[in-house]
């Protein structure tokens, strides 16, 4: 098994290329360039109508960088839609190396259990790289917890100055949202421009401040 660092990862991501591996219980990793790449429209995003009320009504308590290992394991973990994964164990070490560097992000979900104790409904996790965020993976337990979770991210890289979000591939998840599939080329050059631009990847927790700034500013669908 080839062993890689959280310095390797961070060039590969500044090159367009990130790491997967076959299933969680294989011990290789290798580097995907994909020939389409996926992006979300920071500045045009969709936003389902249905989905804008679940997140004002705050159905979800949604913090930041608090559990980024339980929502790389929700990520990771086997359903009943899905056997596999790609996240094996030295992706997981990788990622969250690259989290106690500042490079890694999460976005969690909570809502409370019968005892009253917080419960982790959903989340995402990614890479930020001055303009750019790297979306990894999400996953969901409770209803809409992964899409509420996502637009926070979004409204977080919308006020942050961010102006990339690679999403890698394409999706029927996330095409309500407007994800576009670009070609690799067309794709680089977005991403030398977001390496270029300076950023914040905002860390306070449920503002909704921005995240209603958001919503007025992004498009309305059915």
């Amino acid at each position: 098994m080839h062993a890689y660092s959280p310095e390797t990862l961070i060039k590969a991501y500044a090159l367009g290329v990130f790491p997967m591996a076959e299933s969680r219980d294989d011990d290789e990793v290798f580097f995907v360039d994909p020939d389409q790449r996926g992006v979300l429209p920071i500045e045009a995003a969709h936003i389902p109508r249905r989905l804008r009320r679940t997140v004002r009504q705050r159905r979800y308590r949604v913090t930041v960088n608090h559990a980024f290992d339980a929502v790389i394991d929700g990520c990771r973990a086997a359903t009943k839609r899905r056997d596999d994964t790609w996240i094996n164990g030295q992706i997981r070490q990788l990622y969250c190396a690259l989290h106690r560097l500042g490079f890694a992000h999460s976005v969690e979900a909570w809502s409370l259990n019968e005892d009253g104790e917080p419960s982790l409904e959903g989340g995402l996790y990614g890479v930020a790289l001055a303009g750019a965020f790297f979306g990894e993976s999400m996953f969901s337990r409770g209803r809409d917890a992964s899409k509420v979770a996502l637009v926070h991210l979004m409204a977080r890289l919308w006020s942050g100055g961010f102006t990339l979000l690679d999403t890698q591939f394409t999706s029927s998840h996330l095409e309500q949202f407007g994800v576009r599939e670009i070609p690799r080329e067309e794709f680089r050059g977005m991403l030398q421009q977001a390496l270029a631009t300076e950023a914040r990847f905002p860390l306070d927790d449920d503002d909704m401040d921005y995240v209603q700034s958001f919503l007025q500013a992004s498009t309305v669908t059915s």
